[in-house]
């Protein structure tokens, strides 16, 4: 009977000491094998000899001799198990970038299979092979291939991260648990990341959902844009055809009526000529009448005949007599008339203007940290003065130190804001809005180049619009109550006589990059004419 081929497992083959396969391998008296070397170093570290599988213990250390019948057994077995490893290399898969490399290979690099926690090595299916057959090794843990394994290990204690702290958010290891972390909520890695799976989760669809509000919102604000846009057309379009109809009105009327003026000139011309041509008719008439007398030698006949001859001649002075042209100033009158009908328009646009941005109203009160010390602020923050002298204030950076100002305590960095002011019986007086970062200590210029959208009052009937270059209004009325709108990202600042319907003043293409605060000057006191506060008035649609 032929003999059964016999194939030795690995094991058989490993030091239990290195676990890896035999070099130089010995028997020691008990019949255990193990590496030369290793059972050499540590027989040296341990005060006894003894055998680290049986821990029988030798009172004399055995001299250790290389045992050459299974020396050449493990050799062959590592031959037989590289020719192995060479057939399955052919059949494994070669890594590939994106994938995990085998740390072990040293050849061509193969995909790894699994990657351990405990020797912090990715392993290929070849060299996986020891942790899944050797009792030592099986007790690892294996995970599927990640690269960076140094990663997974507390930095602190060389020690696996199996844990998640949920008081500071952070995995951990086990010698973490007992000692930073002792009080804190700690769970295993499996429920730490279920439960911030969850809880991402949770926001995520949160965010989603408020994006879509935010969808629906912005789709909303489109379409009232769209209708905003539409009446403005319509109104446009209402107006320019009306003008355009006034217009073409005003040409034909001032067309006929230079027409009918040349037409009674030339009636009035041709009449004056009938008369004229009448007349000299006549005459010529009379110079025949002369001419036959003076034939005769009759001297007494000839002055009796020229007697009769003198009777009622054209008695009518012709002198002063002359056509004027009428049509003088008839254009200009046109272009009044017309100059009233635009005016008529202008204002409707206007008032409808105002009621849009009357919509955009807000609550402002004054803030009492950046007023000036001079300044007296009324209780419920909507009124300012000038009082009698400076109050004792501190000097915050918010404060202003030489501008007898004072700035809302709303601030505004986007969208529109609309809000009114009384100006009545005042003689002085400045209105806008600034950058947050305007100067509060010392000189304030103001001037859009240097932060600040604003008109003023001066000397009882003067205003002025500081802009680059600054602009004298001409206003038809002094404005009893001044109504302020901003538009952030449309770069717009206007200002408007409320009780006119009448636009005073825009600050167009304007680029604002900071938050911006209303700004209010109630101005000196001008020997007592100016005495009136600047209020902020609650905002009544016309």
């Amino acid at each position: 009977m032929a003999a059964a081929s016999y194939l030795p497992s690995e094991d058989q083959f490993l030091c239990s000491i290195c676990l890896d396969l035999f070099t130089d391998p010995v028997t020691i008296p008990c019949g255990h094998n193990f590496c030369k070397t290793c059972i050499t170093e540590h027989w040296d570290k341990s005060d006894r000899c003894q055998c680290p599988m049986c821990k029988k213990e030798f009172y004399t250390r055995p001299e250790l001799q290389v045992n050459t019948l299974f020396s050449d057994m493990v050799a062959q077995f590592r031959q037989t198990a590289q020719q192995k490893a060479s057939s399955s290399r052919s059949e494994q898969h070669v890594f590939k970038p994106g994938e995990v490399p085998c740390d072990v290979c040293t050849e061509t690099k193969l995909k790894a299979l699994k990657s351990c926690l405990v020797c912090l090595t990715s392993y290929c299916e070849t060299h996986l092979e020891p942790h899944l057959t050797m009792s030592g090794l099986k007790r690892h843990q294996l995970i599927d291939p990640v690269e960076n394994l140094e990663d997974r290990m507390c930095l602190k204690h060389d020690k696996p991260l199996e844990l998640f702290c949920k008081t500071d958010q952070t995995c951990v290891c086990m010698l973490c648990h007992v000692s930073d972390h002792k009080m804190h909520d700690v769970v295993p890695l499996k429920e730490g990341y279920e439960g911030e799976k969850a809880e991402l989760e949770t926001e995520i669809q949160q965010m989603i959902q408020k994006r879509q509000l935010k969808i629906e919102e912005l789709k909303h604000s489109v379409d009232l844009s769209q209708e905003e846009a539409d009446r403005e057309i319509a109104e446009g379009v209402q107006v320019f055809t009306a003008l355009k109809e006034s217009v073409e009105r005003g040409q034909a009327n001032l067309i006929n009526t230079i027409k009918e003026k040349q037409k009674t000139t030339e009636n009035q011309a041709e009449d004056f000529i009938k008369e004229l041509e009448q007349e000299i008719s006549e005459l010529k008439k009379r110079s025949s009448e002369v001419e036959q007398v003076t034939h005769s030698e009759d001297h007494l006949h000839l002055l009796q005949r020229f007697m009769s001859l003198k009777v009622a001649p054209p008695t009518k002075d012709w002198t002063e007599v002359s056509i004027h042209s009428s049509h003088e100033g008839t254009v200009v009158r046109a272009v009044v008339q017309l100059e009233k009908t635009f005016s008529k328009e202008m204002k409707k646009l206007i008032e409808a203007e105002l009621k849009r941005v009357q919509r955009y109203a807000v609550d402002l009160t004054l803030d009492p940290d950046t007023a000036h010390r001079s300044l007296i602020l009324s209780c419920d923050g909507k009124q300012v003065s000038l009082g009698g002298g400076k109050k004792n204030l501190p000097d915050n950076p918010e404060r202003f130190s030489d501008c007898i100002c004072v700035l809302g305590k709303q601030s505004f960095s986007s969208g529109r804001f609309y809000f009114e002011v009384q100006v009545k019986r005042k003689t002085e007086w400045t209105l806008g809005v600034v950058r947050e970062s305007i100067n509060r200590k010392g000189t304030v210029t103001l001037g859009s180049q240097w932060g600040s959208w604003s008109i003023w009052l001066r000397n009882g009937n003067e205003y002025k619009a500081p802009d680059d270059p600054q602009v004298l209004l001409s206003l038809k009325s002094q404005p009893q109550k001044v109504g302020v709108f901003v538009d952030y990202e449309e770069g717009l600042v206007s200002f408007y006589d409320v009780d006119a319907a009448a636009l005073i003043y825009s600050f167009t293409g304007c680029s604002f990059t900071e938050k911006l605060f209303p700004y209010f000057n109630p101005g000196r006191k001008d020997d007592g004419e100016n005495t009136s506060p600047l209020i902020i008035s609650p905002v009544r649609v016309n």
